[in-house]
């Protein structure tokens, strides 16, 4: 009897056991569907901070591993050292040319200046789309419409006095940016004749004031739980040179280095990194730090002295050679420091990367595929390098990168140029008689060496991959005469 009771029973507790499980099994599945919808919501943050003509050793972080010559031997930067400290440092990062409004388009567009054909600043911008929807606010509001988008301080895209009086600047709204100061220029952070006056102020190149607007669009977005995109956009560290008088008295009592020695600049430099420091705290009080990701570069290299002048022994670069206004490695080679999620905390990276990669890079971080969007642009996504400890290649359309500048500037190396960087070699060709110079970057970053009569093949062979490039995007061509003063490219009415 017992058997058969046992018998009867054993199916009925099996059928219970098994929609007990079944139930679980229901609940787990729909708590995980919940917790998967509600991490595709919570797509990162991201603030751009882009300074102006800070060079690659511009700062007390160490750029490249072993390296003392990649930081500055004067600057204090402490704030710059705890961002390093928690993410990743590019060695051989550039801008996309070595002036400023051009490699500001390049960011936003994700293409090399010279395929845009934005060669320098103040010039007419007619020629480019701004209406595209391959910008970085457009493709973010793509990935999830919730995203809102920002840009505070400098502009600089375009903006100028033409010889018609005609402001000829985009504002950054047709970019597809909700806030912005508008089309802001160094006037606007300063920047005034004589250009290379010295002096105090309780808020140097606006950075404070930038810095607490920055902060109430954060809290705004974080209060209503939207996910957001800020670009902060510095006048520092350009000219005219300001600091704090506290940051000065600290400078002028310190002892000078070799490269760096100015002490109005070491100050505005500081007083920079603390309002990088005010910006960092507050992510961490509001607790969006493990969600943020925290870019800060340069939009090209250092001037190469204070005040520039034509000729000098090492510039404020070294050990890399010249600075602005060159397409040399002072000129382009610019300080670059990412944190944020899954990035190995004081990571270095030695692969070359790009102004134009930060378009393809937030998308990737924001959920975009990317496989289309990488065929219509230069840059290329270095999430899997960020995600990697900085060992691994990026895949982009095109190797190459490419510097443009086709015109004289007599405050420069006053002769017209561009350059081609693809893996370690760099080929600078001047226009004014073809000569061609040829460098290996991992042995020769000072540009010292000029390889080109040793490798006569390798030389060439650049050479027509960069002629390629200009011909395939019709890139403006210099011819004797061209000076750094035209408005337009079809002043100009010279292409590949």
């Amino acid at each position: 009897m017992k058997l058969i009771f046992n018998l009867f029973w054993t199916p009925i507790n099996l059928i219970r056991k098994i929609r007990v499980v079944w139930t679980i099994l229901l609940v787990l599945s729909s708590t995980l569907v919940f917790s998967q919808k509600e991490n595709n919501n919570s797509s990162p943050n991201f603030i751009v901070i882009l300074v102006d003509d800070q060079g690659w050793n511009g700062t007390s972080v160490q750029m490249k591993k072993g390296d003392a010559s990649s930081m500055s031997d004067y600057h204090h930067t402490p704030n710059l050292e705890k961002l390093a400290a928690n993410g990743m440092r590019f060695s051989q990062a550039y801008s996309s040319s070595p002036v400023c409004a051009p490699s500001r388009y390049s960011l936003q567009f994700g293409k090399s200046a010279a395929r845009l054909n934005m060669i320098r600043v103040q010039m007419n911008t007619d020629h480019i789309d701004h209406t595209t929807k391959m910008t970085i606010p457009k493709i973010l509001k793509k990935v999830n419409p919730k995203y809102i988008t920002a840009h505070y301080g400098k502009w600089g895209m375009g903006i100028g006095n033409s010889k018609m009086g005609i402001d000829f600047g985009v504002h950054p709204s047709v970019l597809g940016y909700d806030y912005s100061d508008g089309k802001t220029g160094n006037k606007d952070g300063g920047f005034q004749p004589p250009e290379w006056k010295f002096s105090t102020s309780s808020d140097p190149k606006k950075i404070y004031s930038l810095t607490q607007r920055s902060i109430a669009f954060i809290e705004k977005q974080v209060q209503s739980k939207t996910p957001f995109f800020l670009q902060l956009s510095h006048y520092a560290v350009h000219s005219n040179i300001e600091a704090t008088k506290l940051s000065l008295e600290k400078y002028e009592k310190k002892e000078k280095g070799k490269i760096h020695k100015n002490a109005y600049f070491a100050a505005l430099t500081e007083d920079l990194d603390d309002s990088v420091g005010i910006l960092l705290n507050k992510l961490q009080e509001l607790g969006i730090a493990n969600n943020t990701y925290v870019i800060y570069c340069s939009d090209n290299g250092a001037v190469p002295t204070l005040p520039p002048r034509r000729k000098y022994k090492n510039s404020y670069n070294y050990p890399l050679s010249r600075g602005k206004w060159d397409a040399t490695e002072g000129g382009i080679r610019i300080p670059f420091i990412v944190s944020g999620p899954n990035i190995e905390p004081n990571s270095f990276s030695d692969t070359p990367i790009s102004l134009a990669d930060l378009l393809p890079t937030i998308a990737d971080l924001a959920g975009h595929s990317g496989r289309r969007l990488m065929k219509t642009i230069d840059g290329g996504t270095i999430k899997k390098v960020l995600f990697s400890s900085g060992n691994r290649k990026v895949k982009r359309k095109d190797k190459g990168f490419y510097f443009h500048v086709p015109y004289i500037n007599n405050i420069a190396l006053g002769r017209p140029h561009s350059s081609i960087i693809t893996d370690s070699y760099k080929l600078i060709k001047f226009h004014d008689n073809n000569e061609l110079n040829l460098f290996d970057l991992t042995i020769d970053i000072g540009e010292k060496n000029n390889i080109a009569d040793e490798f006569p093949l390798r030389a060439k062979k650049l050479e027509s991959k960069m002629e390629d490039y200009f011909k395939k995007y019709k890139t403006v061509k210099w011819e004797k005469g061209i000076d750094w003063k035209f408005e337009s490219i079809e002043e100009i009415n010279s292409f590949y």
